[in-house]
């Protein structure tokens, strides 16, 4: 039977200061930031810990004390071609706090004068407003409310000080999240009447960074536990899986480089003046892969991601397509893009994760619109010829909608709105009426793309290939 984690069992001893605080205490964070601080204080002068605010009132913040803030993460993949297993134990946590369960308590965090920088991952909808959060005597809704409490109390128990402004590093995945979340809270600020030097203590000594973070976390393994706790020694309930690959990009001053030297510990850590292109690649190149793979990969037979990167046909349609066709029209040099598409085909052969293609097929059109189209569009601005592979992914798409292969129900996984009108499309038999009625809807696309130069054409001849002599006759 394997023994109960925590510091005793463990044989963790010494206290670092609490520099960081955290909101969240998801999967992500644990396998990303908090993974990552557990290295700095391995291998630099860091010496800092991290300590966990959960943002909702249902969490696992007694989970994580129970365990003395200690548990394990197992990254897998590929490296350089070969398999990849480590598993380590983070002990950069310092534990967590419940403010719904005590909010003095959690101001208390604000007067910590060790504290350099806040970390989150609230999901997508945490960077908000909330109307009926309207003021700071008790515990917001929304996290830039509770933000603005923290960062409140801290200018009032310290008087103001310039020097204990803070680094907020924000890793929600939208865009310009550092930006929102900065706006959010001075607007709470303005709205709740607070004091304008508090506000100008904000504007001139906080710093807020835009990110973005790119790992894949399926979080804890559950068919893999049992063997693991046994490997391992330890009744770990919060171990979390996550892939071998990391990157962050954070948009801020070099000085922030020089308080977490990621560097130092040769961490995939990049400080930037800005970040666009990168969040451009990252959306081109790994998005746009895996919006373009889903329909052509499904329709060709195979069923997860790694079968259609390894696939001959289907894996060298998709190896033309990000080369050929979407790198040429990315801003950064060869080489970073080479690298990270390079890095992108080995994470989608990774032998320890199974990725279903309906489990991204959600939401196609959007993704489509977001992630290949602008390749598209830029290629024949650039090229004056058409991405014809990229053109194939559209008109696969436009067949995936049709909701059946072979007598067989596709995973349609859209909205209400979406399926129903690919379905009115698809009771007609003329595909160049189809195609049409579809590249037209400005809903979707946001422009008609009948009017882009024989787009239409050819995606109606794609069209009726895949669906009468199958997607095979396409790719072959």
């Amino acid at each position: 039977m394997e023994t109960q984690l925590n510091k005793k069992t463990a044989n963790v001893t010494g206290k670092r200061p609490i520099k960081i605080l955290q909101f969240g205490e998801g999967n992500f964070l644990r396998a990303f930031v908090d993974w990552m601080i557990d290295i700095l204080n391995e291998q630099t002068d860091f010496n800092g810990n991290v300590q966990i605010i959960q943002p909702i009132p249902k969490g696992r913040i007694d989970d994580l004390n129970r365990q003395d803030g200690l548990y394990h993460v197992l990254l897998q993949g590929l490296e350089d071609g070969e398999p990849v297993s480590i598993t380590r134990l983070i002990t950069s946590v310092g534990g967590g706090i419940n403010p719904y369960n005590d909010y003095q308590n959690f101001l208390s965090l604000a007067e910590n004068p060790d504290l350099e920088f806040m970390v989150s991952n609230t999901t997508e909808a945490g960077i908000a407003y909330d109307p009926t959060d309207t003021s700071a005597d008790t515990l917001p809704n929304s996290f830039p409310g509770k933000m603005t409490t923290l960062l409140h109390h801290r200018f009032q128990h310290f008087n103001g000080d310039p020097g204990k402004g803070l680094t907020i590093i924000p890793c929600e995945l939208i865009d310009r999240n550092g930006d929102h979340l900065k706006n959010y809270i001075l607007r709470y600020a303005e709205e709740w009447g607070l004091e304008h030097s508090f506000i100008q203590w904000i504007n001139e000594n906080l710093t807020f960074c835009n990110t973005l973070v790119d790992r894949i976390v399926p979080g804890y393994p559950t068919e893999q536990a049992d063997e693991i706790k046994t490997e391992l020694g330890y009744d770990d309930n919060l171990l979390v899986k996550g892939e071998y690959f990391h990157l962050w990009i954070i948009e801020g001053p070099e000085s922030i480089q020089e308080q977490l030297p990621f560097h130092q510990a040769g961490l995939n850590v990049k400080f930037v003046d800005d970040l666009s292109a990168y969040r451009t690649r990252k959306v081109r190149i790994l998005n746009g892969l895996h919006t373009s793979m889903v329909p052509v990969g499904y329709l060709y037979g195979l069923r997860t991601v790694r079968e259609a990167v390894e696939d001959k046909v289907v894996g060298n349609f998709l190896n033309k397509a990000l080369h050929n066709e979407i790198i040429p029209t990315l801003d950064l040099s060869a080489k970073e893009l080479s690298e990270f598409a390079n890095a992108v085909l080995e994470r989608f052969r990774n032998p320890y994760i199974r990725h279903e293609l309906s489990a991204i097929a959600l939401n196609s059109v959007s993704k489509y619109k977001v992630r290949v189209l602008p390749s598209v569009l830029q290629y024949i601005e650039q090229e004056d010829d058409l991405p014809h592979r990229l053109l194939i992914a559209l008109a696969a798409l436009i067949r995936f909608y049709k909701g059946t292969l072979e007598g067989e129900s596709i995973p349609v996984n859209d909205s209400e709105v979406v399926v129903d009108f690919m379905k009115e499309a698809w009771k007609s038999s003329d595909y160049e009426a189809i195609t049409q009625k579809v590249l037209s809807n400005t809903d979707f696309w946001d422009r008609d793309l009948t009017a882009v130069k024989n787009v239409s054409k050819v995606v109606a001849n794609y069209l009726e290939s895949i669906d009468s002599r199958g997607m095979r006759s396409v790719l072959q």
